[in-house]
């Protein structure tokens, strides 16, 4: 059984990842959707919600390919984590150059921990690369219109924590 990683803080998870999730799904049977809980980067939702919000957006796209994708929250290394949990490659989505530059130096570290687990680079569909949970979080907390970025239930979850104000 092929195991894929991809992780992330999904602080919210948005449609861009979703639409790499769909993509890595078919390169994997099992696909191991890491929650990270990273305190540095203070995320507005709790581990909890982030794993039950990734968790039901899972299920969905589980049904219709077949793949099976789980939520797995973690705070070790990323190459321990996809070590525990069985995983032969790690996804990483980029959006940017920026990106790039970034995760070249984290593949060139993880295959010196660990050079049996390789990392696979998705970029989402063009229309979904700008997509970052961190402008869709100012964007609702400015009271403006997340729908474009983000499934119905996640709207919800961002709407309560930003209420509108009259």
């Amino acid at each position: 059984m092929r195991i894929g990683l991809y992780p992330g803080t999904f602080d919210p998870i948005t449609l861009g990842h979703i639409d790499i999730i769909k993509r890595a799904g078919l390169l994997v049977d099992r696909l191991v959707i890491g929650v990270a809980i990273n305190r540095d980067k203070g995320p507005l939702f709790s581990l909890e919600e982030r794993v039950a919000m990734v968790e039901a957006e899972c299920a969905k796209l589980s049904a219709k390919t077949g793949t099976e994708i789980v939520a797995h929250p973690f705070e070790n290394l990323l190459i321990d984590c996809a070590q525990d949990v069985g995983a032969s490659i790690i996804i990483r989505g980029l959006r940017a150059v920026a990106d790039f530059e970034y995760e070249y130096q984290m593949v060139g570290m993880n295959r010196k921990l660990n050079s049996g687990i390789d990392t696979v680079f998705l970029m989402a569909e063009a229309d979904r690369q700008a997509i970052a949970s961190k402008l869709v979080k100012e964007i609702a907390r400015l009271g403006g219109d997340v729908t474009p970025f983000v499934t119905p239930p996640v709207k919800a979850a961002l709407d309560a924590k930003f209420p509108k104000k009259h």
